[in-house]
């Protein structure tokens, strides 16, 4: 157990000091924001626009997230020959691989937790043709953002700390200060008679976009077993597409009786179970938690049929 939590938080701590992993929280977290920002002239429905531009703005950042994670966690450590030198102490493959897909989820966390933290400011944020952009919260997440990279590169320089890593810890407190500032101490005017509130909903959304990305990022593992980071991203994105349309392409011949429907249909992850936003326009409110509850089920089947066939890949590749 203690050389699994080993390889677990070194492959994490790796993921979180790669640049990529930096740039694409910061800029999908301050992407979330500016969403929040300009008149859209929607009739109404810019609340609802900015909510379903955030949650998707999230699923997108992970899909590449989980494919860049996990072909600097596998791929690249097999091809410097880092792997081979891990697995030749008393390590087994399939343990080194769970380690990895623990590390590699954990990473994923924590960009989903600040992209989820933007998203909730946003949502605080958004008006429509009566208000006007909340400049104060835009400032404060701003002054959070800038005060992490601050603090990351003085520990860099004086303490002689990574500073990446630094950076992406202190980003992940600093939002969550700024979230506090904006939702106790200022205020936002939605509408001409109405003041802006916090969706919460968008937690329980936002942990089902999580669970799918925990699914990509066991299919990207599975593929990392294999292939480079291109190949990996392409098949990954194949499967993102595919499985938004699993309901039209393989739903409805598998109604019909078609085995060849029913075994894809089985196959391909169904990505339409972890998108919600439909439920989030018509104001249901119950949804939630239940609902959370039966995606974990399906999540954990599908990842741990992947994980299964990635350590049956992982364990006759020839790694020297």
């Amino acid at each position: 157990m203690r050389q699994f939590i080993n390889i677990a938080t070194n492959a994490f701590m790796e993921l979180v000091r790669q640049p990529v992993f930096l740039l694409l929280m910061t800029a999908s977290s301050a992407f979330e924001i500016f969403l929040a920002t300009p008149f859209y002239f929607a009739f109404g429905d810019e609340p609802k626009l900015v909510k379903n531009s955030v949650l998707a703005v999230m699923l997108l950042s992970g899909l590449f997230g989980a494919v860049l994670s996990a072909s600097a966690s596998l791929a690249r450590e097999i091809r410097s020959g880092t792997a081979l030198a891990v697995l030749s102490k008393p390590v087994g493959r399939a343990q080194f691989l769970l380690a990895k897909y623990a590390g590699l989820i954990l990473a994923l966390a924590v960009m989903t937790y600040v992209n989820l933290i933007a998203a909730l400011i946003a949502s605080r944020m958004a008006f429509d043709a009566y208000g006007s952009t909340d400049i104060a919260a835009i400032s404060i997440f701003a002054g959070g953002v800038a005060v992490a990279y601050l603090l990351a590169a003085f520990s860099n320089y004086f303490l002689h700390r990574p500073f990446v890593s630094d950076a992406v810890f202190a980003l992940l407190i600093l939002v969550t200060v700024a979230a506090f500032f904006i939702f106790q101490f200022t205020t936002q005017k939605q509408s001409s008679d109405a003041m802006a509130v916090v969706d919460w909903r968008l937690v329980p959304a936002g942990l089902l976009i999580l669970l799918a990305l925990w699914i990509l990022a066991a299919l990207a593992l599975a593929c990392s077993t294999r292939f480079e980071m291109i190949p990996t991203l392409a098949i990954c994105s194949a499967f993102f597409l595919i499985g938004l349309m699993s309901d039209y392409l393989f739903g409805r011949p598998s109604e019909k009786g078609h085995w060849w429907a029913t075994i894809l249909y089985s196959i391909v992850p169904n990505w339409q179970n972890f998108w919600v936003a439909d439920a989030l326009d018509t104001g249901r409110s119950t949804f939630q938690w239940g609902y959370v509850g039966k995606a974990l089920g399906y999540a954990a089947c599908y990842i741990g049929a992947v994980l299964s066939l990635a350590v049956m890949f992982f364990e006759d590749r020839e790694l020297s």
